[in-house]
């Protein structure tokens, strides 16, 4: 079964993603910051994670560069899901490699599904 780590600080977003893809039949867990997402990613290596950047305790770009200097999870496809504007986007995110920018309020859940199975089939 193909697992989604949702990495997120907002419960009623992290929630509505994770009843959406857990009805499409995917193993779908979360965490409401980068360092136990960091920690569940390690446990659950998943084949994708959505990460939110702006965080408490680890904010998605410090995790997402620890992700990167694992052997694991140097590779991993990851999706950044911020409300953060294009501009706002820190430079060392993308340098880190990242599948996809979504902006949170410009995408429903039924198309942030169809770039995740996209990503997935690539």
């Amino acid at each position: 079964m193909t697992k989604i780590a949702i990495i997120e600080d907002d419960q009623a977003i992290s929630q509505m993603y994770r009843f959406k893809f857990e009805a499409e039949g995917y193993d779908v867990q979360t965490a409401e910051n980068g360092r136990l997402g960091l920690a569940l990613s390690e446990e659950m290596k998943p084949d994708i994670i959505l990460l939110d950047l702006m965080m408490p305790e680890m904010t998605g770009d410090v995790m997402l560069e620890k992700l990167r200097a694992t052997t694991w999870g140097k590779n991993l496809k990851v999706i950044i899901l911020t409300n953060m504007g294009e501009q706002e986007i820190p430079e060392k995110v993308r340098s880190l490699g990242v599948a996809a920018v979504i902006l949170k309020a410009d995408m429903t859940p039924r198309q942030v599904a169809d770039l995740v199975r996209k990503q997935l089939a690539d």
